[in-house]
């Protein structure tokens, strides 16, 4: 088991001053995917809860947040995976290792494991949301004694936009937690041999205790009205929600507004949230 005990990066007394990150390894998933490993200085570790987001800085081009998709369990340098959208992120996705990026954070509520202790967890990821959802599942994996049943439900469009296949396939085959995966399609050049249908066609098929059990949720805006709606239908209570709700970060402090749901900012008082929190709030569309 690896060490879940790290010390908090010191992010100095002016943080909005980033410090260079090295990428040290990256990996390409899909045509708009790629994990990046990033070493912050002397080796320090980050030290974040899962679900919270660091700022990256590219000189010259700008700076966006991101999810760190690793877990605290994971000694060294930390791991975002980010998609190829925009002038940030397509200029990160041409640098290679051993370039160099500023770093901030990291930055708001994650998922406190101290919460979830002893409690039966299920995961439901759709797409890129999977990314912070790695950080918790794999933090309950390495931590595996300090928690109840675990279940993943992993959904995406197409077999080929699939993210960690080399771990979907340990949690497939492997007897610490329940795996269920969907697409909503497989074309005629890939291979697929597993279920085919939207994400919410496979939670019905989890064994799980609706009172006892916590609910992680992460993925498109599009999908959580979907989800949450099978979920009231298992009868499970909305106290026992939570959401990733990364929605429109921009500058990660509260400052910009561009995430404001009502009185709400998703970069401080999120990005996680208690599904009751947000439950009613227009602006949330959930």
């Amino acid at each position: 088991m690896r060490s879940s005990t790290t010390a908090k990066f010191d992010i100095g007394e002016n943080e909005y001053q980033p410090v260079n990150g090295l990428i040290t390894r990256t990996r390409s998933f899909t045509g708009a995917d790629k994990l990046f490993e990033i070493q912050l200085p002397d080796g320090e570790e980050l030290g974040h809860q899962p679900g919270q987001f660091v700022q990256l800085l590219v000189p010259g081009v700008g700076e966006a947040p991101f999810s760190v998709t690793s877990s605290p369990t994971k000694p060294g340098p930390f791991e975002l995976t980010i998609r190829a959208v925009g002038n940030v992120t397509k200029a990160l996705h041409n640098m290679e290792p051993g370039d160099t990026v500023g770093v901030r954070g990291p930055y708001g509520s994650g998922f406190d494991p101290d919460v979830f202790e002893g409690e039966d967890i299920l995961f439901i990821a759709g797409g890129i949301g999977l990314a912070p959802l790695r950080s918790m599942i794999n933090y309950a994996l390495d931590e595996r004694e300090r928690f109840g049943e675990l279940t993943t439900v992993y959904g995406c469009k197409e077999p080929a936009e699939q993210l960690y296949p080399d771990e979907l396939e340990e949690w497939a085959e492997g007897d610490e937690m329940t795996y269920l995966e969907t697409v909503d399609q497989c074309p005629q050049d890939q291979e697929w041999d597993g279920p085919t249908g939207v994400i919410t066609s496979v939670i019905p098929e989890v064994d799980i205790d609706v009172e006892t059990t916590k609910v992680l949720v992460c993925g498109p805006p599009v999908m959580y009205t979907f989800v949450l709606q099978e979920l009231d239908e298992m009868d499970v209570p909305d106290e026992n929600i939570y959401l990733s709700l990364e929605r429109n970060m921009h500058c990660g402090r509260g400052l910009c507004g561009h995430c404001q749901i009502n009185e709400l900012y998703v970069c401080t008082d999120g990005p996680v949230f208690h599904y009751p929190v947000v439950r009613d709030k227009q602006e949330a569309e959930v």
